[in-house]
């Protein structure tokens, strides 16, 4: 059975129906290559200040965040979660890294997936080990390389 993947946007961020529908069909995509089971992703792109709610109320840390993950599987089960993504982050990365606003918002999508299967980034190898797997995927849906592009020579 196929994943149930649902890309929203929050009012402030409607103008970007075209990445919304763009980012839900490339995640679709790229959870084939996810090594756990996924029954369900939800993502909602929010603006700076709805993300900055969400990271204060949430994980008790003021100012915007580019990702926020709320798995709602136990362990041995299909993925599901709920994923909020800031566009505003998304456009500031997409930007000093020279590509399109919905690859980044796909990487943070894909990224907020990660989390739930087992990858994290918070030590130096964690975090290497997490984005070569999204850059893996990445590849494997034709897209190449999001993260790592600027680490290159």
């Amino acid at each position: 059975m196929d994943p149930v993947v649902d890309v929203r946007l929050d009012a402030p961020v409607k103008r970007l129906e075209a990445e919304r529908g763009w980012v839900q069909d490339r995640l679709a995509a790229c959870l084939v290559h996810v090594q756990l089971p996924v029954a369900r992703v939800t993502v909602e792109i929010v603006d700076d200040h709805r993300m900055a709610a969400l990271h204060e109320r949430f994980s008790n840390v003021p100012g915007t965040t580019d990702v926020l993950t709320f798995p709602s599987s136990g362990p041995d089960e299909p993925v599901e979660v709920d994923i909020a993504i800031c566009v505003d982050e998304a456009a500031r990365q997409s930007r000093a890294r020279s590509h399109e606003l919905r690859r980044e918002l796909l990487l943070y999508a894909l990224h907020g997936v990660l989390h739930c299967t087992g990858f994290d980034d918070r030590t130096p190898d964690d975090h290497a080990r997490m984005h070569a797997e999204e850059d893996r995927i990445l590849q494997a849906i034709g897209l190449g390389a999001v993260y790592a592009r600027e680490e290159r020579p």
